[in-house]
């Protein structure tokens, strides 16, 4: 066991508690993550020299958008986690689908939700598809970073078991192996929150935003790569083990990002900035 094993701190998964009325942190991930994605978008369109002149849609547009993308995340989360990860206990307990405070949404889920969310909203509003999901997962690596957190705080979705090589290792208390694991959701806090969200920052400040779909492609690349790399240290879901040639559910999910991020990439590359007056759809 590792001489500098860390003891797993004791946090309490609600919030803020007030009669029967509780508050858990991770819908405050949620809240959070949308807020602050919501506030930084503001200040991204209000940036015009980021865009090569006027920002393709309005402040008030990214205002409407808030409900359409939450609603999106939220119902795209839950049927991705019914559908991809524990399919044959939904079909045999249907009325669990709708018990969100008990647990279970997928990003990969929540991401298709959004992505359906941009395309419908951009078509409504007559703006661009691939500029309005620029702004999207922009912000996006904020409420990743967040709810990753969260995952640690409620103890759930821990590390792989590890050796005495590993002097951070932590003993989960939801474990009933209770075996040293990797703190993996802080790994994946890390990745796909901080390090996903610098390199966003980065490419937004050389002028990414005037190539629609650069930021997009690059999220999704980006994203399946930090996502595949996490897996290598995140215990499986129990219901489904490894897969394919000891695959996991989410790198298999994330193979075909990487796919469409660098087909979005070339694509936002060669076709350039538009005309002012252009619209891409």
């Amino acid at each position: 066991m590792p001489l500098l094993l860390i003891d797993f701190p004791s946090f309490n998964p609600i919030a803020v508690a007030i009669g029967p009325f509780a508050i858990r942190w991770y819908a405050l991930a949620y809240i959070g993550g949308i807020v602050i994605g919501w506030l930084y978008a503001r200040s991204l369109l209000k940036n015009e020299r980021l865009w090569g002149g006027p920002a393709p849609m309005s402040l008030v547009q990214i205002d409407d958008f808030i409900l359409w993308v939450t609603l999106g995340i939220i119902l795209g989360g839950r049927t991705g986690y019914v559908l991809f990860y524990n399919l044959p206990f939904f079909i045999s307990n249907p009325a669990a689908i709708f018990k969100l405070w008990e647990g279970g949404m997928s990003f990969h889920g929540g991401f298709l939700g959004c992505v359906v969310a941009v395309m419908w909203f951009a078509y409504r509003n007559g703006i661009s598809i691939l500029s309005l999901g620029d702004i999207t997962t922009a912000v996006a690596p904020i409420g990743l970073l967040l709810g990753r957190i969260a995952n640690f705080i409620n103890g759930e979705l821990w590390g792989r078991a590890t050796d005495a090589s590993l002097p951070w290792a932590m003993i989960f208390p939801h474990d009933p192996s209770h075996l040293p694991r990797h703190p993996s959701q802080l790994y994946e806090a890390g990745m796909e929150g901080i390090l996903l969200f610098t390199a966003l920052a980065v490419m937004v400040r050389f002028g990414a935003l005037k190539r629609p779909g650069m930021i997009l492609g690059a999220f999704i690349l980006l994203y399946g790569l930090t996502r595949i790399a996490g897996e290598h240290f995140r215990e499986p879901d129990e219901q489904l083990g490894f897969l394919w040639g000891g695959l996991t559910m989410g790198m298999l999910l994330s193979i075909p990002m990487l796919i469409v991020g660098g087909i979005l990439i070339v694509w936002a590359v060669r076709r350039g900035s538009p005309k002012p007056t252009e619209a891409i759809r």
